[in-house]
């Protein structure tokens, strides 16, 4: 829509996992850095907690995309919210299991851990590593289900594990692991996104509109303040108001987008 207008190749603030748009703040780049550690170095478990929409699945994207796809499979599950045996079969399927039961009355957990174990087992045979990777853990209710994914950890050799197990989720995450002492002494490392400080901010503005072919000075300086006070410094908030801004700018014809656009944008949206 605004694209050309802009001298935009493409729509710089969309709300999508797109790794290539992952803002190299000092806390994403130690984030990922501790995940590859954990993933690298078969450390068995890690855990990632932000407050929404700070950047927590596009930094599991850019993990996925950091990893040899000739020596790593991954599953990733972006949606926990299932019984326990679902659960087992979502990650069973996404590492390549087939023919797998469909009916709840015809799921047994003995059988997808089974499933599990020998793809575990035939991937190191292969030379291969496993990593799990479950987004929106904290949605996840069921003592059951954090009791599989325990019980997959403890597939391992004598001298390793058979998987990484990498779990993101809100700050509850973190609560609701404390509560499994035998799962939270599986964490061998954690790590907590806090949102942008205003100078990350501008930062990733500027990352984002070049990524997408643009140039910084589409927004005044002086749009900082406004953009920083009514986001937060949360990444999916600055998303959300710097896309508005652009299409207000658009519609209005304007040559940069000013803190009177920005402040048009807020009051359009529900923030």
């Amino acid at each position: 829509m605004y694209e050309a207008y802009w001298g935009l190749k493409e729509k710089p603030f969309e709300n999508t996992p797109d790794p290539r748009f992952l803002y190299h703040s000092p806390q994403h780049d130690e984030a990922l850095s501790r995940f590859i550690y954990v993933v690298r170095e078969e450390k068995g478990a890690g855990m990632l907690t932000g407050v929404f929409g700070c950047g927590k699945t596009v930094l599991g994207r850019a993990l996925c995309n950091a990893l040899n796809k000739n020596i790593y499979q991954i599953a990733f599950v972006n949606n926990p919210h299932l019984k326990s045996v679902e659960l087992l079969r979502a990650i069973a399927r996404q590492l390549g299991a087939e023919n797998l039961p469909e009916k709840i009355t015809e799921m047994s957990s003995d059988y997808f851990l089974e499933v599990i174990n020998n793809i575990l087992v035939n991937n190191v045979k292969d030379g291969k590593e496993t990593v799990v990777i479950v987004d929106e853990a904290h949605v996840i209710d069921d003592i059951d289900v954090f009791e599989e994914l325990r019980l997959i950890l403890n597939f391992q050799f004598e001298d390793r594990f058979l998987l990484t197990l990498l779990l993101m989720g809100q700050p509850e995450l973190r609560e609701k692991i404390r509560k499994n002492k035998q799962l939270a002494q599986r964490i061998a490392m954690g790590y907590h996104l806090d949102p942008l400080s205003q100078e990350e901010t501008w930062g990733y503005i500027a990352h984002r509109l070049e990524v997408a072919g643009g140039r910084s000075s589409i927004f005044t300086e002086q749009c900082l303040k406004p953009v920083y006070e009514n986001s937060g410094g949360i990444p999916r908030r600055i998303n959300q108001i710097c896309d508005m801004s652009l299409v207000v700018g658009f519609d209005k014809k304007a040559d940069k987008v000013d803190e009177r656009i920005i402040q048009e944008a807020v009051e359009a949206l529900i923030l």
